[in-house]
Order: C-alpha cells, then structure tokens, then sequence
C-alpha cells in the first residue's frame, strides 16, 4: 500500500516475495506521511513480504540491489514525543534514513531514524538499528553492533 501526502520514487524495484513468509497474508505498506516527506527505492531493489517504510517529515534512501527480509519496519521518526506534554501535539523530531548500495537486511529488522547504512553491509535478522552502521561489516543485535569486516 502507498499512503502519504509525500512523494514515493520507485526505479525497477520488486515488492513481495514468492514463496517467502506472508505472501498471501500482508503486504509492504509505504508512506511518505507529510507533504515534505519521500521515499526512494533504487532499482533491483528487493522488498520482501510485510516491509513497513515510514519518512514521517524528512525522508528514506534505500540504495540500488538491496535485499530486505520479510517483516522489516524502516522509520525516521518516534512519531511522538517523548517527554508527556509532546505526545500528542506533533513537537517531535525525525531524521532522515540512507540504506546504501548492496545492502542485506535480515528478516524481522527495525531501523530507527538517522541511522546510515554504508554499501554492501548486511545487517542480522532480528536486530534493532539505532546508530550508523559502516560499509563492508556485518552488524547485529540489539541494538545493532558490528560484528565483522565482511571485505
């Protein structure tokens, strides 16, 4: 599903996975929420079943040929405050999230906002993304940490 009142870019990009978990029971929902707000998909980007990408006020860059396991959340923001009195009144921040090149992204990931990806990471399944993560490492756990140089 696409939602949003922000812009959606996709270049020869594949939604949905087959035979992969959930294909016939979710779908990938992405939303550029407010008017400044976009999502960029690059080409022979896979986005396997029940992906959830939020830019909620700055943006999401995910690079060319990535894979991205099923049932993974991509945000840029909390989406409220954290302190009582903001929230519910929309005073929050968001920060822009950048997936590089030949990225793989486990199943059952969260990446959260401001986090970067460098080129031909691979990020573990079930892991949580809180800070930027090299290129050329595996990274993993929660929150996510390298693990390896994988070049």
């Amino acid at each position: 599903m696409f939602a949003g009142k922000g812009t959606i870019s996709l270049t020869n990009c594949f939604i949905g996975v087959w035979p992969s978990p959930q294909f016939f029971s979710t779908y990938a929902h992405i939303e550029a929420r407010s008017k400044n707000a976009f999502i960029t998909i690059g080409k022979n980007t896979w986005l396997n079943n029940n992906a959830t990408l939020i830019a909620d006020k700055t943006s999401i860059t995910i690079g060319e040929n990535v894979l991205i396991g099923h049932n993974v959340f991509i945000c840029d923001s909390d989406f409220h405050g954290l302190e009582v009195e903001n929230r519910s009144n929309g005073n929050y921040d968001a920060i822009s999230v950048e997936i590089g090149n030949h990225v793989f992204i486990g199943a059952n990931v969260t990446i959260l906002k401001g986090v970067h990806i460098g080129n031909n990471s691979v990020v573990a399944s079930g892991s949580i993304v809180s800070s930027d993560i090299p290129e050329n490492v595996l990274a993993g756990g929660i929150p996510a940490k390298v693990l390896k140089n994988i070049i």
